[in-house]
């Protein structure tokens, strides 16, 4: 019988579902080297706290993280608050020596990131920061063939993602849009997502030019339709840039795209051939092939859905041609965090990668700034 690792998770809704859900299936599809126990959840509401606890099954709730990091049997600590929050709580929980799952942003800004990391490098504890898209089977196979010079030369990476459930003047100003609270608002949400992609599917950033808007720059207080907040962060972000290794970056997020509800498309050139990834049919990856006959030349689909070891992760769930969905995401995601903690050895991404991710984060917002070109710093 593999060992339990006793699960504490801060934070309950939209991701506390997303990650409750994980925590219950990791290890009914994979075979992993240790047993999570879902032993507490924490939220602030305690109503709301209770109901995710009986919902999805963790043994009991509290409404004090502080309870949840002071426990001593608890071994992972899994942090899904709001942004503001991240670095406390990841930073007590490493003195407690806690293995940690944080949600990205890492934390709010360049200085947070920092002190994250250094907390858990003082600590030598298992870390990593939950960008969930990197584990679409989809994407590791384009990482396998990029890695493996398919794509010759990379010239262009570009991506998108695009929402647009703000586009609504009379939507209220929630959290998100407050950057007291989330920091930044599109940029750090989503963008964050398709600048970690470009690191790993690319390589590191070196340089950025960006721009940044806030269409609505009023919005009604939650509950108090009436009167009206003043909205701080970004509701759109677009920057050019390039990578170490030359190649050039071209990425924007908006959440005022009407028809995009969670639309990411990313694009790929190099000197040997093309690959082409759209989240909306995400189990399917194009790929162009220079060296196919003139004939023959045109993106061929691979449906990634192949087990056997064949494509990562599918074969843990149904057979070829059966997809898989957003919340798989997580699954494999908490799999590789459950195996990495039993191997005291962490798995990318960790709290560097979302250090790594928010100085590009923070570089773009001072070009927005400045509207001037940008150095990556380390």
């Amino acid at each position: 019988m593999p060992k339990t690792l006793n699960v504490g998770m801060i934070g309950y809704k939209f991701m506390g579902r997303a990650h409750s859900n994980a925590w219950l299936k990791a290890d009914k599809f994979f075979d992993l080297k240790a047993r999570p126990i879902m032993r507490v959840i924490c939220g602030r509401d305690r109503t709301g706290v209770m109901n995710a606890c009986h919902r999805w099954g963790w043994n009991q709730f509290v409404t004090d993280w502080r309870e949840v990091i002071n426990d001593p049997t608890i071994d992972i600590v899994d942090i899904n608050t709001p942004n503001d929050t991240h670095a406390e709580i990841a930073i007590a929980a490493a003195k407690a020596r806690k293995a940690i799952l944080c949600e990205k942003p890492l934390g709010m800004d360049v200085k947070q990131a920092r002190q994250m990391v250094d907390a858990v490098k003082k600590a030598g504890v298992v870390n990593m920061v939950c960008h969930n898209y990197r584990r679409i089977p989809a994407i590791v196979l384009a990482k396998k063939m990029i890695a493996a010079g398919e794509l010759g030369r990379i010239y262009h990476y570009r991506a998108r993602y695009a929402q647009d459930w703000i586009v609504d003047p009379n939507f209220p100003l929630v959290w998100r849009l407050q950057s007291k609270i989330a920091g930044s608002g599109t940029h750090g949400d989503i963008n964050a997502h398709i600048i970690d992609l470009g690191r790993y599917l690319v390589g590191e950033f070196s340089e950025v030019c960006g721009q940044m808007e806030t269409f609505i720059k009023e919005r009604p207080l939650p509950g108090e339709s009436s009167k009206k907040g003043k909205v701080t962060v970004d509701d759109a972000v677009m920057f050019i840039g390039r990578f170490e290794n030359g190649a050039l970056a071209n990425l924007e997020a908006t959440r005022f795209a009407l028809g995009r509800k969670n639309g990411i498309q990313i694009e790929v050139n190099g000197s040997k051939g093309s690959l082409v990834f759209d989240f909306e049919d995400m189990n399917r990856l194009k790929y162009y092939n220079e060296a196919d006959p003139d004939d023959r030349r045109g993106f061929r689909d691979i449906l990634v859905t192949q087990g056997g070891g064949v494509h990562p992760y599918v074969g843990n769930w149904w057979p070829p041609g059966h997809i898989i969905g957003y919340e798989h995401t997580f699954v494999h995601t908490i799999a590789d965090f459950i195996n990495a903690v039993a191997d005291k050895h962490s798995v990318q991404p960790t709290f560097e990668d979302g250090l790594a991710d928010q100085i590009v984060l923070d570089a773009v917002e001072k070009s927005a700034k400045t509207r001037k070109w940008v150095t990556i710093g380390k």
